[in-house]
Parts: structure tokens; sequence; C-alpha cells
């Protein structure tokens, strides 16, 4: 019977700087995360606060639940919309989808 432990010690790897291995694969994922994910909804984010911000009285704006219509009045956090003639409804800023 061979008793041989050196054979056995070559044959498994030996883990050395796993743990830096580990923290350099990580850092990549959040990276990737990052340039994939992050940075466009802050793009997209700041393209609709100035959408938002240039939005003027008599503006013709489509908001989220697909109603079209033109700007009345603009307060802090909400609009007036005319969507008929004469038809008048108060919408939050955040509910403008487009502005045309």
């Amino acid at each position: 019977m061979n008793t041989d432990v050196s054979g056995a010690a070559a044959a498994a790897p030996i883990a050395r700087n796993s743990s830096w291995e580990m923290i350099i694969y990580i850092a990549v994922i959040f990276a990737v995360i990052y340039f994939l994910m992050i940075l466009p909804n802050r793009r997209r984010m700041k393209e609709y606060q100035k959408m938002l911000e240039g939005l003027k009285v008599g503006s013709k704006i489509l908001c989220a639940g697909g109603i079209y219509g033109v700007v009345k009045k603009i307060s802090d956090k909400n609009l007036e919309v005319e969507i008929a003639k004469g038809v008048v409804i108060e919408i939050p800023k955040n509910a403008v989808a487009n502005v045309e």
C-alpha cells in the first residue's frame, strides 16, 4: 500500500490570492453594473428634468396616462392642462411623459 502524501498534495490546487481575485471580480461586476445601468439612468433623469424645467404655458404635452393637452397654468408641483375646449385637469408635473 502506497501512503505517499506528496502525490495527493500535488493534485489539489493551492488557492493563492483567492481573496484578491474575489475582490477584483466583485469590483469588475459593480463597474459593469454602474456603466450599463446607473449612468444611462442618470442621463435620462437629467434630460427628463430639463424637459420639465422647459415647460411653459401653451406647451403641448403627453401625460403618462396617454392624455394629450395644453399647459394652462404651472405651479410648483402641479400643472393645469386643458385636454378639450373648456376641460381643464390638474396633474402632477412628474406625470408628464413628453413635451411636443
